[in-house]
């Protein structure tokens, strides 16, 4: 069976990649702009959905992967920073404070879709502006919800992490993606089962 991953995330392809189930990737275009009093978990779950579908709709006989993620911050979306300083005041935000992340994930096939959302709590150590400077200059993480590449050098920011499911936080949650595979009939373990 066809497996796409709808995203051009290569944080995402690398845990994918991690199943050893081949599969191929393909960029949805969607307008990831928030609706209207739409919270960050829902937020998060329509844009994984979203992925999923529009790529499944030209790939109707494959199984497609969306995911997306949203960091918040009492209940407040926080964004990808884009550049150093706005990276700089996000983890001087941050600093000692506890983050959620939301990962949502669709896994969708001939119509029918499965969704969840994967929480993550970080909490982020006391950070002092020279470690903020040393960890921007190292890794540039302007691509990332909070600033914050918990595969990298990202994991030294961090206090503790909590979540069922640790590679959510990467933006791919494994463990929930494995589940849903199985039930359209894909199993990392017995890649050649029908």
């Amino acid at each position: 069976m066809r497996l796409i991953l709808a995203s051009s995330s290569p944080y995402r392809r690398a845990l994918l990649e991690r199943l050893r189930l081949p599969f191929e990737t393909i960029a949805p275009d969607i307008d990831e702009t928030p609706l209207k009093n739409e919270s960050p978990i829902e937020l998060a779950l329509r844009l994984a959905e979203e992925k999923a579908t529009i790529v499944a709709k030209s790939n109707p006989s494959a199984v497609v992967i969306g995911s997306d993620q949203v960091a918040t911050i009492n209940g407040v979306a926080i964004g990808k920073p884009g550049n150093h300083e706005r990276a700089m005041n996000q983890l001087k935000m941050l600093s000692g404070q506890t983050v959620m992340f939301h990962t949502a994930l669709c896994v969708s096939h001939e119509g029918a879709t499965e969704t969840e959302n994967i929480v993550t709590h970080c909490r982020f150590r006391v950070l002092n502006e020279a470690e903020i400077h040393y960890y921007l200059d190292q890794e540039k993480p302007y691509d990332t919800a909070g600033s914050a590449k918990a595969e990298s050098l990202g994991i030294t920011l961090m206090e503790h992490i909590r979540s069922d499911d640790p590679t959510a936080i990467i933006g791919l949650p494994l463990i929930t993606l494995s589940r849903m595979l199985r039930r359209f009939n894909i199993n990392p373990l017995q890649p050649d089962s029908p």
